[in-house]
């Protein structure tokens, strides 16, 4: 292992994920706008989808991690008989 290697940390940082995030969000959101756009040939309509894409799937994401607070940890392990730990 090289000494850059061994200097890398475990977890990536709370802003690099973030970062992430957003470039994510961009780069998905930018997709759905060329399909809109391309399938519709209209830019305004296009971009009326994108932006209600970006903030419904923004909504939905959390809905879905809030959604898996709810399941106790250890759960999904024991559905497939390998128990918590």
């Amino acid at each position: 292992m090289s000494d850059e290697e061994s200097k890398k940390p475990e977890h990536e940082s709370h802003l690099r994920s973030v970062i992430k995030g957003v470039t994510w969000r961009v780069v998905a959101t930018t997709v759905t706008f060329l399909l809109a756009h391309w399938i519709t040939g209209r830019v305004d309509v296009a971009v009326k989808i994108a932006g209600w894409e970006a903030f419904a799937k923004i909504f939905a994401y959390y809905l879905h991690e809030r959604a898996w607070q709810a399941v106790p940890r250890g759960t999904i392990r024991g559905w497939f008989g390998k128990g918590a730990g």
